[in-house]
């Protein structure tokens, strides 16, 4: 007899369940506390959950496997088409039931806790560096209304701004000043909280088998390797690293009708953040390698500078793919052979 197929909305108190029992083919959509959905699932026999992948997701993806079951995590892009009434707790439920028994449907891997827990050192990271390109580019702005400029840059600009002080306290106001003071202490406070951040990814990375076989390709550092690593989940989930590019928006956009099909620019769907990186690693491995390959030297010469770039981030995440999903390490002259 087939094992049950489950559709759970998860939210944060109130959890709906879905399902059709295998054996008697009786419909129940019922609703559940956190507490009751846990005990209910551990007295069932082990089945396949479906979930939409949203927040807490991974948690209770982690959850239910404890219990016996297998996990499957949808996007809400595929889930959406299949509610058929107004949107409830119950109408989304048996839309992801009915979703994850779609042919074909593309899954999102879980993540362990090491994983996600990276993943939010790099937000915490991305926010403290916003919030310190705010309070410079807020000092730069007080002390140009006062006539006073610096060389750009920020680590350029900051040298110089504590080599001024002197003149500074005789050019502004002394309120101005105890304000300077001010903002260039919060500016370091931020500054020591993004070295510690990057300490602990650091540490994270040498410990991580995977992040360091990734970070071997030109291109791939310390930020793009383990956030690659924590994002990414199981790299099996794709089925090739064409599939794990598309997954990050790094292909161009498809539009056609009558059998004709036009390219855009890059979908830009996915992560924007581990885009960004592995677009700005790409530049960097344009401009500082000192022998470029036959592969670069052509895209250079036939596409602009943002192309290119592109081009060759959408190459490097292919190579950590092939990488993660083969445990391989990498060949700086490896020609791949297409499959019979």
């Amino acid at each position: 007899m087939n094992a049950t197929t489950y559709g759970l909305d998860v939210a944060k108190r109130v959890f709906q369940l879905y399902w059709v029992d295998a054996q008697t083919g009786e419909i129940a959509n019922r609703r559940f506390g956190r507490d009751d959905l846990i005990a209910f699932l551990a007295q069932r026999p082990a089945g396949r959950a479906a979930l939409e992948a949203c927040g807490s997701a991974h948690w209770w993806a982690r959850k239910i496997q404890a219990l016996g079951h297998e996990v499957v995590l949808l996007h809400a892009q595929f889930i959406r088409p299949f509610v058929q009434t107004n949107k409830t707790d119950a109408a989304d439920a048996k839309a992801i039931w009915t979703a994850v028994q779609q042919p074909g449907k593309r899954t999102v891997a879980a993540k362990t806790e090491d994983q996600q827990a990276m993943l939010s050192l790099h937000r915490m990271r991305s926010q403290l560096i916003k919030f310190r390109t705010m309070q410079v580019n807020q000092l730069r702005g007080f002390l140009y209304e006062f006539g006073v400029t610096f060389r750009t840059g920020r680590a350029a600009g900051l040298a110089e701004v504590r080599q001024r002080m002197a003149e500074l306290e005789d050019a502004l106001p002394a309120s101005i000043m105890l304000n300077l003071q001010d903002q260039l202490r919060r500016i370091d406070a931020f500054q020591d909280d993004i070295d510690q951040l990057e300490k602990r990814i650091g540490a994270w990375q040498k410990q991580e088998m995977a992040c360091r076989a990734i970070s071997d390709v030109p291109g791939i550092g310390r930020l793009t390797a383990t956030a690659l690593v924590a994002t990414i989940g199981d790299a099996r989930t794709f089925r090739s690293g064409r599939e794990f590019a598309a997954f990050l928006g790094l292909v161009p956009r498809q539009s056609g009708t009558g059998g004709k099909i036009r390219l855009g620019s890059i979908s830009k769907r996915g992560d924007p953040y581990l885009r960004t990186l592995l677009i700005h690693g790409a530049r960097s491995v344009l401009c500082h390698t000192k022998v470029p390959t036959a592969w670069q030297k052509g895209i250079q010469e036939r596409r602009p500078a943002n192309v290119a770039a592109v081009a060759l981030a959408n190459k490097i995440a292919r190579t950590a793919w092939a990488i993660l999903a083969h445990d391989s390490s990498y060949e700086a002259h490896h020609v791949s052979v297409r499959p019979a």
